[in-house]
């Protein structure tokens, strides 16, 4: 059974950092693209940022650019997200996601497997 379990969620004030967390287990994690994704109040969940199966290509959505960076360590099966220069704009229920395929995809459908989400608030 296919799990991913994301943390380091909570409240931040703008202008502050915050690392996220997701564990993964019941997969071989090294052969899996890794993504995050968040969902903001009333809006549909969008692409934040994915990493390559080795860890040596990423990509992220201009709005976190020089902000947000995404890490994995595949001995520890686990995928980050480091935030900084926090914005209230950044608010989200923050989703990792685990795509067999290679690509860097930003698009959801290609993601195979999800995690519960973690609660980022950002206040002003």
């Amino acid at each position: 059974q296919v799990q991913l379990v994301e943390s380091g969620g909570g409240l931040v004030r703008a202008g502050g950092s915050q690392r996220l967390s997701c564990a993964a287990s019941g997969l071989t994690f090294s052969s899996y693209t890794m993504g995050w994704f968040r969902q903001a109040p009333g809006k549909e969940r969008e692409f934040v940022a994915a990493i390559s199966r080795t860890g040596g290509s990423t990509k992220c959505t201009d709005s976190v650019k020089g902000r947000f960076t995404i890490s994995r360590d595949n001995a520890k099966n686990t995928v980050y997200l480091q935030m900084n220069s926090l914005k209230p704009e950044d608010t989200a229920v923050y989703y990792c996601a685990a795509d067999w395929s290679v690509l860097l995809s930003s698009t959801e459908v290609t993601y195979d497997y999800w995690g519960q989400g973690t609660q980022v608030t950002v206040s002003s």
